[in-house]
Formats: C-alpha cells, sequence, structure tokens
C-alpha cells in the first residue's frame, strides 16, 4: 500500500485523475521544476475516459492535429480523426517520454478529501486506506468519467446481458442476437454501425433523433505522413488552421444561433443520401435547433440504420422485462442484449467523491443549486483545490485540450503564487466567483443551448453547468494571468 503518511512531508501538488488533464499537468509541474508531485488513477492504467470508451468504433470527433498536447505534438496520426487505442497510447507516450510512471499511483481511488483549516492541507483518503496530505489539490477526474444508467423499472430483473457503452463487454458475443441499444448519442453513432452487421435484429430506442453530420475523415497517406515527418511545422500549420476553423464556429453556437440554420442543409443533406425511406426519414429528423443539443459526425451511421435489420422506436421506454423492453404503446420487444448508448453524470462533476472544504462544508451542498466555479477552475471555500475541465469549461466547438493548456499554465501561477506569497492557502472570494457565473449565465441564456432542449450540458433543474459560451482564445486570455487580489489570501 502506497502511502503519504501524516508523519511524512505534505505534497505540494496531489492530481486526481490520469488523463489528458492529469498527465498534461504533471509535464507542466517538471517543466516548471516542481517534483513534488502524485497523481492518483483509480482504474490500473492512464488514459482516463480513452482507456474506459474501447467500445467497437470509438474515435475523436476532433481532428487529430487538434487532439493532442501542443507542447507534445505528433506527426504520425493514422488518421484525420484519431481512433480510441491511438489516443490511448499517445497519453502512454507521453508518461514514459517524460518519465512520469513514477509519479502515478495507479488502482488508488480517492474517497474523500478535507481541507484542514489550520495546517492548510488537504487530507485525501483513498479506497484503500491510502492517506495523503498535500497543499494542493488538483481534480482532473473531467466530466466524462460515470457512466450514466437509465432509471426504468424493471431494469434489474432482465435476462439477458447488459453494459453501458463505457464499460463494453468484449467477451459477448453479439453475432445473432437480438439487441436493444438505449440512446443515441455520441457513443451510440460510433458502435451502431460496427454491430448493426453482426446481429441478427437491433432496436434503437431513441428518445430524440440527433443531428448527425457527415465526418470528414481518412486515413493520411504515405507521403503526406513522409511529409510531416520530415517538416513537423506543417503540424503545427495544420493545427493552427484547423483551430480558425472550429473557432468560428462559436459565433454561431453563442452570438448568432440563428447562423446555425445554414448548417441544417448539411444535416438534411446526408440523412437523404443515406435513408430512402421516407418515414425513417422522418423518425430521424430532431425536433429542436441545431446546435442545441451535441452536433455529431459520422459517415456510417445512417447508411447503419437504414439496413433491413434496424428498427427505430421512438415511443418511450415503459418497463424493462427479464426478456424484453415494453414500451408506452405496450409492445414488448424482444432482446437478448441490452446496451445502454446513455451518456455520462456530465454534471456530478466530482463523484461520488466526498470533498470538505472550510468548516467541513461539503461540495456537494455548495453545489445544490447546480456546479460552478471561477473560471472554472477556483470554488469559494474549498482552498487550494483547483478543478481541470470544471463547471461551463466543456466546448462545443472546438478542442479541450485547448481549454486545459490554458488551465494549466492558471493552476502554475496559483501554486507560485502560494510559495512566492508564502501563503497557506488561497480562496477565492465569493463574490468574484459569483460575478463570474451570474455574467456567464447571461450570455449562456442567448446561446443556441437554450433554444428549447434538454442535453447533458444542464443539471436537472435546467442550469447549464458544463459550457464555456465564449471563444477559447477569450479563455486563453482570462486564465493568463492569476489576479490575486481576487482571493482571500492567508498566512
Amino acid at each position: 500500500m502506497t502511502t503519504n503518511s501524516p508523519a511524512a512531508a505534505p505534497l505540494r501538488v496531489l492530481i486526481i485523475g490520469a488523463g489528458f488533464a492529469g498527465v498534461g499537468l504533471a509535464i507542466q509541474l517538471q517543466k516548471r521544476g516542481i517534483d513534488d508531485f502524485l497523481v492518483l488513477e483509480k482504474a490500473a492504467s492512464v488514459g482516463g475516459t480513452w482507456r474506459d470508451n474501447h467500445y467497437p468504433g470509438a474515435a475523436c470527433d476532433v481532428p487529430s492535429h487538434l487532439y493532442s498536447y501542443s507542447f507534445e505534438p505528433k506527426t504520425d496520426w493514422s488518421r484525420k480523426f484519431a481512433p480510441q487505442a491511438e489516443i490511448v497510447a499517445y497519453i502512454q507516450h507521453c508518461v514514459d517520454k517524460h518519465q512520469l510512471a513514477g509519479k502515478i499511483r495507479c488502482n488508488t481511488e480517492v474517497a474523500s478529501a478535507e481541507f484542514e483549516q489550520a495546517s492548510g492541507l488537504w487530507r485525501v483518503i483513498g479506497k484503500g486506506g491510502e492517506h495523503y496530505l498535500a497543499q494542493a489539490l488538483v481534480s482532473a477526474c473531467g466530466q466524462l468519467n460515470q457512466p450514466a444508467y437509465p432509471r426504468i423499472p424493471g431494469l434489474e430483473s432482465f435476462a439477458g446481458e447488459a453494459f453501458h457503452s463505457a464499460r463494453w463487454n468484449h467477451a459477448y458475443d453479439l453475432a445473432g442476437k437480438r439487441v436493444a441499444v438505449i440512446g443515441t448519442g455520441a457513443s451510440a453513432i460510433q458502435f451502431v454501425p460496427e454491430i448493426v452487421p453482426k446481429v441478427q435484429h437491433l432496436t434503437l430506442f431513441q428518445r430524440s433523433a440527433a443531428y448527425v453530420i457527415s465526418k470528414p475523415d481518412r486515413a493520411y497517406k504515405r507521403w503526406e505522413l513522409a511529409l510531416l515527418r520530415r517538416w513537423p511545422w506543417l503540424q503545427q500549420i495544420d493545427r493552427g488552421l484547423k483551430y480558425v476553423q472550429h473557432e468560428v464556429r462559436a459565433l454561431a453556437f453563442i452570438h448568432f444561433p440563428v447562423l446555425m440554420k445554414l448548417f441544417q442543409f448539411s444535416f438534411q443533406r446526408h440523412l437523404v443520401a443515406a435513408i430512402a425511406d421516407p418515414e425513417r426519414q422522418r423518425q430521424l429528423q430532431p425536433d429542436y435547433p441545431l446546435g442545441c443539443k451535441r452536433i455529431l459526425i459520422s459517415n456510417n451511421y445512417f447508411p447503419a440504420l437504414a439496413q433491413g435489420n434496424v428498427e427505430i422506436v421512438n415511443q418511450a421506454i415503459q418497463s424493462i422485462t427479464p426478456h424484453g423492453v415494453v414500451t408506452a404503446d405496450g409492445r414488448e420487444h424482444p432482446v437478448d442484449a441490452l446496451i445502454y448508448g446513455t451518456g455520462f453524470a456530465a454534471t456530478d462533476f466530482l463523484a461520488p467523491m466526498q470533498i470538505k472544504g472550510l468548516d467541513g462544508v461539503e461540495l456537494n451542498r455548495a453545489w445544490r443549486d447546480g456546479a460552478e466555479a471561477y473560471k472554472g477552475i477556483s470554488v469559494n471555500g474549498f482552498p487550494n483545490l483547483f478543478l481541470l475541465y470544471g463547471p461551463n469549461t466543456n466546448l462545443g466547438h472546438n478542442s479541450i485540450l485547448y481549454m486545459l493548456e490554458s488551465q494549466f499554465a492558471y493552476v502554475l501561477n496559483c501554486l507560485d503564487a502560494l510559495q512566492q506569497q508564502g501563503l497557506r492557502y488561497m480562496d477565492v472570494k465569493p463574490q468574484v466567483q459569483q460575478r463570474f457565473n451570474q455574467h456567464l449565465q447571461q450570455v449562456i441564456r442567448h446561446s443556441i443551448w437554450e433554444q428549447g432542449c434538454t442535453s447533458w450540458y444542464k443539471n436537472a433543474a435546467g442550469k447549464n453547468t458544463n459550457n464555456w459560451p465564449g471563444f477559447t482564445f477569450t479563455y486563453r486570455q482570462q486564465t493568463r494571468h492569476l489576479e490575486l487580489a481576487d482571493y482571500d489570501c492567508s498566512r
């Protein structure tokens, strides 16, 4: 058992999670000359959501050249949009190259963390009984780490095979089976085309149709890879061009939602080209504005749904029986296997960990009206706690890695301030956090995400706790410098 015992010198930084956020910050800590840190990872290996989501067809929907650290470029991606295995291999490459293995404690899931005001330290306890003390605690858990399961009467009674797409059971052979897929999100549109040719019959239970447009994906040609290998700066140029191309989309998402109607044609053309049956076309027409929910990209999803062994069911699910799914019209759909493509509990940011700040206040209580943070990083009442990919830092238009790198710089500035100013702790002022989030929610109200739909961007009360309502370069500007006056500082 690995333990940073209370008698031992406290760590300067303790990071929870070894995905893109945790590994990236660890690299930056080393570059800053900070070696007194550990990364705790609940799983047996690094990779975060990309390690967990190994379902058939899993791949990124952001171009490969954008979906990598600027400080660790990769010029040999096999495709324009990287497949899951390559992304996990890239994260492992970063760990190996920067010799981080000794700083990562795998199979160490955090149960609780409590801030001790007198010492200015975080006391962290693992589920295996491990104890750690650290001046700064960084959550690098992300927003997509806890699978969301549907709440349907009779779910536990199902006698067949059932699993979530983020916990794919590769040992179960789907060949010749009657399979029900519940959910039509970003994961489902990738794995459904992969399993349709194998199954006897696939019933797709769709609560609401998704906007799916074509994916400009292909394998890189040998000569292209040779050029990138010889002149790596070509990758940087391509990265920059793709960044600008994606960033422009923020205009439609946030500032001028009416512009999203221009993209409607791309969806209709993509749908009609793949689906000839007018009734099936009707079933696949979303009933909300384009962009209100996540826009999905796929070249084979609609063609897969055109196959004769696929049935699309728009009726609400009433219950699950031992051998099937009963819909609101009373019909029972017999199935051998259930696959949940129901996404993640994205608004439960640090669940199921118990986090206690000043005066023993639990983070869940502080967030009872919905998660919020200052710049998505600092939370009032929780000193020296820094969130990566925290509330309202998700994107609908660009690469989250750009946001993460902005956050790395801000957290490093906070760590510098703690040491250089001789601070015991720094706690963002309540009025600063409130002012920041009031403005943020005001901007969100005019965005495409508030044009009449529910989505994983929002909590049960309808508050958008996930998305950043602005340009990513604006966020970078806001996180470039630390304004110590925004914090109550204690020595």
